[in-house]
């Protein structure tokens, strides 16, 4: 269970609109390497805290065709949300980022994911919620793609993009384990949540603010379900 479900057992949370002002964003470069468009579609795995928000983020960028919850870095037997929780299996939770590269490049994905879509300086944690499912993470699925992903880190960490070192690990992906049904499309079904209110909306509308032209209102679903309010 996430900390913020306990604050609200215990009255604890602002109301959604308070928290909404409290996002921070480190808007950075795009990189200087990027891939030339050749394929119709591409994937490449982001960890960057609870999946929940991180998903929220790529549904809504333009060219994305799908943004799927789940895990990776561990084994089958253990990607399950119970099992992972408990911070031992080698998963951290992800999302899969398929993409048309002809209308939104890996450079444009990875620079979304740097600004606004988790803070890539905190280890083994994001926000409220600690443990290595929680690292920052790229799964890569071809050596081009491992290639951009390690200049684009030297690139930041040169730059001092941040106040403190990136802490993002790039490896090759194994496989990735989508994660169950009530994990998918998350934010856009429970927009009244606390959590979501509080750590993931504001992702959103950052996304909108500092990408406006690569930013679409209606957001690209694994399922058909509608919000809940």
């Amino acid at each position: 269970m996430k900390p913020y479900h306990f604050m609200l057992a215990a009255g604890l949370l602002l109301s959604p609109g308070c928290a909404l002002a409290g996002e921070d964003v480190t808007m950075v470069p795009p990189p200087a390497v990027d891939q030339t468009a050749s394929a119709k579609s591409e994937s490449i795995v982001l960890a960057g805290g609870c999946f929940w928000g991180v998903q929220g983020v790529y549904q809504h960028l333009k060219g994305v065709t799908s943004a799927v919850s789940g895990y990776a870095g561990g084994k089958k037997e253990t990607a399950s949300y119970q099992i992972v929780s408990g911070g031992d299996t080698g998963h951290a939770e992800s999302v899969e980022v398929t993409f048309d590269p002809k209308v939104v490049s890996l450079g444009k994905v990875l620079q979304v994911y740097f600004s606004v879509a988790h803070d890539p300086t905190q280890l083994n944690r994001q926000g409220p919620d600690s443990g290595t499912q929680y690292r920052s993470a790229i799964f890569t699925t071809s050596p081009d793609q491992e290639k951009i992903a390690k200049a684009y880190v030297s690139q930041l960490d040169k730059a001092k993009a941040y106040p403190k070192p990136i802490v993002t690990k790039i490896s090759a992906l194994e496989k990735f384990y989508p994660a169950e049904a009530y994990h998918q499309d998350y934010a856009t079904l429970h927009p009244s949540q606390p959590y979501i209110a509080y750590n993931d909306l504001p992702k959103i509308a950052n996304l909108g603010k500092y990408f406006p032209g690569d930013y679409r209102e209606k957001p690209v679903l694994v399922g058909e379900a509608k919000p809940s309010n």
